[in-house]
This record gives structure tokens, C-alpha cells and sequence, in this order.
């Protein structure tokens, strides 16, 4: 998939969201494109398409500025992503993908990571687990760390593997508890595209009331995109 050019106006938007050349602890970005009636997809395991070509083209120009991203078993299944960057063909500053697999469902062998990283269009995975697997796989990096502990993975990712910003784009249920977790959220980048997807999707609502700061919004062809801070 080639993509469209970016918007001249969306990285002077962007800016004041995006993480800083330094700081002493990972800088995290919560990102991800929703319906009007805050669905993120049709319904679970189901690919679902929602934001405008040109937002899409923003996703990637967001990963170029991370080091790493991070999805849960669900979207891994689901989409079975790539997780690399295509902004300016900039294969080489893909940010490190970070699957969190306490399930075990999820495999490398034969997913669309492993092709990238075997033709060297993206980066070696880490993989996060409750304990480490019988039949390790020398293709990846396994980090034990236990389900909801994100404080605790996002320090060790910065300990470990030297990740100084992460943006993580989904699924629901990593979305709703890292919206509860407003102390480790900096930058929350949210693309609402023109759809609804109906009662039977999968919905984005934290478990209670969450008030926002720092609200600013860019409207681009069909999408509008809203970058804003937790209180």
C-alpha cells in the first residue's frame, strides 16, 4: 500500500503531541480511529476500515516518531499488522512492535511481522507474556510481565530495550484501561471518521467519567482528528 502525501498543515498540528527528543521516563501515545458512535470496528475479530487515506498516512508519520508501537492479542488476530513505518519509505525508523500475547493465541510463525522482518521492512518484535514459552522462538523478544501491570511494561521497555516513546494503537480493551490510566497517557490522538458501525461493534468507553485538557482538533477531507491530554 502506497500512500497518499501528508497533509502540509497536520505536522504543525501534530507537534505539540508528539514525544520529546528527551525526557528521563517513556513518552506514550494513545491512538486510534473511531466511528461516530465510538465503535473502532464492526465487531470483534473483524478488520474494519474506518479513517480517510490521508489519516492514514498521518498513523505512519506518528510511528516514524515513536520507538515503538504496541497492540493487543485481539488486533493482532484480527488485522494481523504490519506495525511498520512507510512515511518518506523510512523502513529503517519503524518503531519496535510490541504484541501483548499473555493469551498465547497469537504466533509469529506465519504472521505479516515475520515476513516484514525477514525481508527487513520492519523491526524485531517484543512479545509480552505472563511467563516465558516452552518453545521460544530466537525471532523475537519475549518480556514476562503480567496482564493490566503497564507501569511496570512501559519502565521495563524503556529499561530494557531502550524504548523512550510508545504509541499504542489498540485494541478496546488496551485502549479503555490506558484511558483509566491517565497518569501514563501523554498524547491521546484520536481520527473520527464519517460512519457509524452500529450497536454490534466494538466500543471504545472507559469504565468512568474522563475530562480532557489541551483539546485541539484538524478536520482533513472526510475525517476530523482531535489531539488532547488526560487530566
Amino acid at each position: 500500500m502506497s500512500l497518499v502525501p501528508l497533509k502540509p498543515d497536520l505536522p504543525v498540528f501534530l507537534r505539540p503531541y508528539l514525544p520529546p527528543d528527551n525526557d528521563s521516563k517513556p513518552f506514550i501515545t494513545l491512538t486510534y480511529a473511531q466511528s461516530l458512535d465510538s465503535r473502532i470496528s464492526k465487531g470483534h475479530g473483524i478488520r474494519t476500515t474506518i479513517s480517510h487515506p490521508e489519516t492514514k498516512t498521518m498513523t505512519h508519520y506518528l510511528r516514524y516518531h515513536h520507538d515503538g508501537i504496541l497492540v493487543g492479542t485481539g488486533t493482532a488476530l484480527a488485522d494481523d499488522p504490519g506495525l511498520n513505518c512507510k512515511y518518506n519509505d523510512a523502513m529503517d525508523q519503524s518503531p519496535r512492535p510490541i504484541i501483548l500475547n499473555h493469551s498465547g493465541k497469537w504466533k509469529f510463525n506465519g504472521s505479516k511481522l515475520q515476513e516484514l522482518y525477514e525481508k527487513g521492512h520492519g523491526k524485531k518484535p517484543i512479545i509480552v507474556v505472563s511467563e516465558l514459552p516452552v518453545d521460544e522462538d530466537s525471532s523475537v523478544d519475549y518480556l514476562v510481565c503480567q496482564s493490566r501491570q503497564w507501569s511496570i511494561l512501559f519502565d521495563k521497555l524503556h529499561k530494557e530495550y531502550g524504548l523512550k516513546s510508545i504509541m499504542v494503537e489498540g485494541g478496546a480493551n488496551v485502549i479503555n484501561q490506558l484511558l483509566m490510566s491517565s497518569n501514563l497517557v501523554n498524547s491521546l490522538i484520536i481520527t473520527v471518521g464519517p460512519v457509524y458501525l452500529g450497536e454490534k461493534g466494538v466500543s471504545v468507553s472507559p469504565a468512568g467519567p474522563l475530562q480532557l485538557k489541551d483539546v485541539d482538533w484538524w478536520k482533513g477531507t472526510s475525517d476530523v482528528v482531535m489531539c488532547a491530554r488526560l487530566h
